[in-house]
């Protein structure tokens, strides 16, 4: 099941989505302190956006120039789900539906700071008028 319906809508979601994640008081200046650079590859449909905390900036697209610590790999189903915390990361990992390369142990630390989000994940999406977003299985 496709919940982006296209590019446009999956970066018009999580690029602002991430934008108050780093603006957030509670999660935004642990994630900061962590000074990774994280590029998410998503498909179907195809998006790449890059966390880079070092720069407290959201890149939506690739970019040759900027050379990620981690690289998370995933369809970007899997990572709506994982944003509304229906998803495990360590079994999602074991079972190949996220791709990763890089310092994983650093990821890992992230995730208690990280779950505070999936509150503020579906906040967002009804504050934005995409209530039929929330409630997926």
């Amino acid at each position: 099941m496709l919940y982006y319906k296209d590019t446009e809508q999956l970066y018009n979601i999580l690029v602002p989505f991430f934008n108050d994640l780093m603006n957030n008081p509670e999660i935004g200046p642990k994630v900061l302190a962590s000074g990774l650079i994280i590029k998410f590859i998503y498909h179907n449909p195809e998006a790449v956006i890059i966390v880079h905390c070092p720069n407290s900036e959201i890149i939506q697209g690739d970019r040759e120039d900027i050379k990620p610590d981690v690289v998370m790999s995933m369809n970007s189903d899997v990572a709506h789900r994982f944003w509304l915390g229906k998803v495990n990361l360590v079994a999602a990992l074991t079972k190949g539906d996220i791709r990763a390369k890089g310092p994983i142990p650093k990821i890992m630390k992230l995730l208690p700071i990280i779950k505070g989000a999936y509150a503020i994940y579906k906040d967002y999406l009804k504050e934005k008028g995409f209530e039929e977003l929330v409630n997926v299985e």
